[in-house]
């Protein structure tokens, strides 16, 4: 009896594995679905439809973009996290979803590492140092001095309490050893019409919304927030070349498979990601954004976000933002 239990456990593992290996080869025989975990329109919903787009092509398989939006990403993320891990639910994840919000939420519907497996990092977008004209700095060291000299005077908008444009803020802030009086809006929209008024005299914003303003001259881009110069306006210094040194933040997506998903699928998606991302297409569509293709490894996705973890956790307990829900 026992012998015929031995070879019964032996063929169901066996069994099993031809399975799994079967799935992975014939990966993908149906549609795919990419949940981007914010509502239409905005610039991660732009980025997945256009990724979508070429992975469709390249997969031979429908890659439908479904928007999940609320709680600021997490109910989408979340959806996917408990998702059966089979590569046909995929997530367009953000700094927001798996590297702030686990330090901004007391209550996470998931955790940013246990339960997804990292894909590919698909596109790096930066951020830029806005001021109104009155303000009279054209340098982010000249911004610095004035901020020393007049603490807690002068305030900075962004897109809401706790989002990357806030903290890109607080981090400035930590960094110059400057104080400035944050003032939070209902959306990144908002807050640049009232800075291009002057109301509010400085921002951090992502350079797709601000770019167009930049170059009539409403608003002074002072300098982009990456390590490098974005092609997008290679002529802007970046916040580390002009006044402080070590200064980097930007937004980036990046696709996420449910924890448990085979090696051989996640391996699977991620080559069509690193060949949407090299495509000379794409990546002018991308270009057009400000964005910047990357298409990374499952690997080096994983110590992305390790890092971004690191990075942004202590900014989120040094700005005192916190939500409850």
């Amino acid at each position: 009896m026992k012998r015929f239990f031995s070879a019964a456990a032996i063929a169901l593992t066996m069994m099993t594995g031809a399975a799994h290996a079967q799935s992975a080869d014939d990966f993908p025989n149906r549609a795919i679905r990419l949940v981007v975990p914010f509502a239409a329109g905005g610039s991660t919903d732009i980025v997945a439809r256009i990724i979508a787009a070429k992975m469709t092509d390249i997969l031979k398989q429908p890659v439908i973009v479904e928007n999940r939006g609320g709680a600021g990403g997490n109910t989408g993320a979340a959806t996917v996290a408990k998702s059966p891990p089979d590569g046909y639910t995929v997530l367009m994840g953000t700094v927001a979803t798996h590297a702030i919000n686990p330090a901004l939420y007391t209550k996470m519907p998931y955790d940013p590492v246990k339960d997804f497996a990292p894909v590919s990092l698909l596109v790096n977008v930066p951020n830029v140092v806005v001021v109104h004209p009155s303000l009279n700095v054209k340098t982010t060291a000249e911004l610095i001095a004035l901020l020393k000299a007049n603490p807690d005077k002068y305030e900075y908008a962004s897109s809401g309490i706790g989002t990357p444009l806030h903290l890109s803020g607080a981090l400035f802030e930590s960094m110059a050893g400057v104080k400035m009086v944050h003032v939070p809006y209902k959306g990144a929209g908002p807050a640049l019409v009232d800075v291009m008024s002057g109301q509010v005299k400085i921002m951090f914003d992502n350079l797709p919304s601000s770019i167009g303003h930049i170059r009539k001259g409403t608003v002074i881009g002072l300098a982009v927030t990456t390590k490098d110069r974005s092609p997008a306006a290679p002529d802007m210094p970046t916040v580390n070349e002009s006044g402080l040194p070590g200064y980097e933040t930007y937004s980036w997506n990046a696709i996420f498979a449910p924890a448990g998903t085979p090696t051989a699928i996640v391996d699977k998606l991620a080559k069509a990601c690193m060949e949407a991302m090299a495509d000379p297409e794409v990546k002018a569509k991308l270009a057009d954004l400000s964005a910047v293709a990357v298409g990374s490894t499952p690997a080096q996705l994983s110590e992305h976000v390790k890092a971004e973890l690191a990075k942004w956790g202590p900014v989120v307990k040094a700005s005192g933002a916190s939500i409850n829900e």
